[in-house]
């Protein structure tokens, strides 16, 4: 895999600030930064099949918010048994909650609210792992669904854990690449955050375009190292042009 590029493509575009200026625009709005997902995916795509260019244009916004609000989609599916398990120890301490206010009933609240206590841990710690299993499928989930473009395409699980099965050296290469690509913009963000938070109203302003800006270029990032995955996978090497 070509990290370097991952890293540098999106500079190597004349249309460069326009596009990702767009870009930055259309993810502060809410239901139509949708876009923003489908623009990624369009990334992936233009990688796989080698474009000269690979930031793509905005001229088809309509498709892009579509690709965008099918993973959208897809992704609460995907969340929905950590919002279930949520759910439990909320009802574990509503329950006593209500009991408390009856004196005969103080010993079985107490009791409940212990035992809601201890739910509550348990079910942080498989949230807690869920959540990483989670981080590791979904490039998988995007890499099938530029392949495919189908809502159908981000539930195959064969084909997902497959993916991820036969090609563990590039899939964790990408994804340790990227992880290690999101922690450090957090970390930039939080220092440059608390630097310019000195500075009254205008400190917090830029301080939230910058940290808007770093987590557009990590989107990039990600995108273009599992472009470059989708090509291994299918037995191919990285386009030089690229």
């Amino acid at each position: 895999m070509d990290l370097r590029k991952a890293f540098i493509y999106s500079f190597e575009d004349e249309d460069w600030v326009s596009k990702l200026g767009i870009g930055l625009a259309i993810s502060l709005v809410p239901i139509l930064n949708f876009a923003w997902i489908g623009y990624i995916i369009d990334i992936m795509r233009n990688v796989i099949k080698g474009e000269p260019k690979v930031l793509p244009g905005w001229d088809n916004l309509g498709e892009k918010f579509m690709d965008g609000l099918m993973l959208y989609l897809a992704s609460l599916v995907y969340a929905l048994p950590a919002l279930l398990l949520i759910g439990i120890p909320m009802v574990i301490m509503i329950v006593p909650a209500l009991l408390s206010s009856s004196g005969n009933m103080q010993n079985v609240a107490n009791a409940l609210f212990a035992a809601g206590g201890f739910v509550y841990l348990c079910l942080s710690c498989i949230l807690l792992l869920y959540g990483l299993a989670l981080s590791v499928v979904y490039p998988a989930i995007f890499v099938e669904y530029a392949r495919q473009g189908t809502f159908v395409s981000c539930f195959q699980f064969k084909a997902i854990f497959t993916l991820i099965q036969n090609n563990v050296g590039p899939f964790f290469t990408a994804w340790g690449i990227y992880l290690a690509t999101a922690i450090g913009s957090g970390i930039a963000i939080g220092i440059v955050g608390g630097i310019l938070g000195l500075i009254p109203c205008l400190g917090g302003i830029v301080a939230f375009i910058i940290g808007l800006a770093l987590g557009v270029y990590t989107s990039l990032v990600y995108a273009h190292l599992f472009g470059q995955f989708s090509i291994i996978e299918a037995g191919s090497t990285p386009p030089a042009t690229a």
